[in-house]
């Protein structure tokens, strides 16, 4: 039914269909303070119970603010997701490296240990490895508890404690060493001694080394220590920043979260009007005369009837191409027209097509932030500046390039499970390879094929 605003006289004014209309008054008595772009964590401090921490940017809050970003934006999230993934291949073995072929390739040669095998596959290193690769990609940290035996002479457990609650003190300042690490779940508030568990923190320099000289000083027994594995391309001496921070402080993750808010407001929000119709005051005196009702309420019954007649042949399937005719006058002494009606569709100024080119533009540069082809996800753009080739040849370059590319991530990622063996009496040229899933072409006769690196 028709909503029609009259006024005293009972004259339409304003007629709108089956949608939605409102009015705004008044501005803002304050004005919105400008929101600082939160920056690139840096050395502020606090102590607690005399230990002297480095704050995890200004507020000692940048782990759990990036982890509600990340999971905020789906191309961040499904991008570090699938790093993390493609680093950790299909797990890890023991080895020898015997030779070299005449390419450079190694030649390996498999342990036979059965201890070491069992180990590799174990639910335990698969797990530290997982979460200390998560946070590795999503903070730029991860601290991984190494944990001692009774006696303190052998390792018996690796584990990756959540970095959102991790802090480290500061470096001694006649050595430079970072020495302990405090955990609580109350960051980024103040915690009391009681509510932390402290943790002495091995040297990054030469871990092995430092935890053989706290055994020879009696100071390994039953006890715990972190291993703190840090993105050596940030330059932060406690924290380095996260690969993909470039992007956002280019203003990329905040674009990729606001244009799929934008649209889902303005879907909700917007007006459907398909019709302006205009008609003049007179054509009412004409069409209903006052001296024809004995009340203006009755006339106004009438108009809201004809109006709902209009109405219903313009809208729905069944108005589809449906005609409506209207009469005007001429007037003969300019020959303009009068008295006539105009019926003009409205505008949609809803137009999302460049929304989603931003948004398109956005995905990929956050990609692109984390070494990720955008391409080997299918997020590639079928044209202009972004655009890129989908097809099979060029996701599987991508993927091998995405492969070679993160061994020095993997390599940092091996180091405390080198130091695991190494303490307990493994032999020194052992080493940790992992096992790869490679796309291959039809014409080779197989879809995969397994590479070790």
């Amino acid at each position: 039914m028709a909503d029609i605003l009259f006024n005293k006289a009972g004259v339409p004014l304003l007629a709108y269909g089956k949608s939605y209309q409102a009015t705004t008054t008044g501005t803002p008595k304050d004005k919105l303070k400008k929101i600082s772009q939160p920056k690139n964590p840096f050395e502020s401090y606090l102590y607690v119970g005399g230990i002297k921490l480095s704050c995890w940017a200004v507020a000692n809050n940048f782990p759990t603010q990036a982890d509600t970003l990340i999971g905020s934006v789906g191309v961040l999230n499904t991008g570090l997701k699938f790093t993390r993934n493609f680093t950790l291949g299909q797990g890890i073995f023991a080895c020898k490296v015997v030779d070299f072929d005449e390419s450079g390739n190694e030649v390996l040669q498999k342990v036979a240990d059965k201890s070491l095998i069992q180990f590799a596959n174990s639910r335990l290193v698969r797990k530290y490895m997982a979460k200390a690769l998560r946070d590795f990609l999503k903070f730029g940290c991860a601290f991984v508890q190494i944990m001692m035996n009774a006696e303190g002479d052998k390792i018996v457990g690796i584990n990756t404690i959540n970095a959102k609650y991790c802090r480290l003190s500061f470096a001694d300042p006649k050595t430079g060493v970072i020495q302990q690490c405090v955990v609580s779940g109350k960051w980024p508030d103040i915690p009391t001694l009681d509510q932390c568990q402290v943790y002495d923190v091995l040297d990054e320099y030469d871990p092995y080394a430092d935890l053989q000289r706290r055994r020879w000083g009696n100071s390994t027994a039953g006890k715990a220590f972190i291993y703190v594995l840090r993105d050596s391309w940030g330059n932060g001496e406690y924290y380095s920043s996260p690969i993909w921070w470039a992007a956002y402080l280019a203003g990329w993750v905040e674009i990729a979260q606001k244009v799929p808010a934008y649209l889902k407001k303005a879907y909700e929000n917007q007006i459907t009007w398909k019709w302006h119709i205009q008609i003049p005051y007179s054509f009412w005196d004409r069409q209903f005369p006052k001296s024809d009702y004995a009340s203006i309420e009755l006339r106004k019954q009438d108009i809201e009837k004809y109006m709902d007649s209009i109405e219903d042949n313009l809208c729905g399937t069944a108005g589809a191409d449906k005609p409506i005719f209207t009469f005007f006058e001429i007037n003969p002494q300019n020959g303009k027209a009068e008295e006539q009606w105009i019926i003009a569709p409205l505008d949609n100024k809803l137009a999302n097509e460049q929304n989603l080119v931003t948004s398109a533009a956005a995905n990929s540069e956050i990609m692109f932030s984390i070494m990720v082809n955008p391409n080997v996800l299918g997020a590639g753009m079928p044209g202009g500046t972004y655009a890129g080739n989908q097809g099979g040849s060029n996701i599987r370059e991508a993927y091998l390039v995405n492969i070679a590319n993160c061994w020095l991530d993997r390599q940092d990622l091996l180091d405390p499970l080198e130091l695991f063996i190494r303490y307990n009496g493994a032999e020194d040229d052992i080493e940790w390879r992992f096992r790869n899933t490679i796309l291959t072409t039809l014409d080779t006769g197989a879809g995969t094929t397994k590479t070790l690196s």
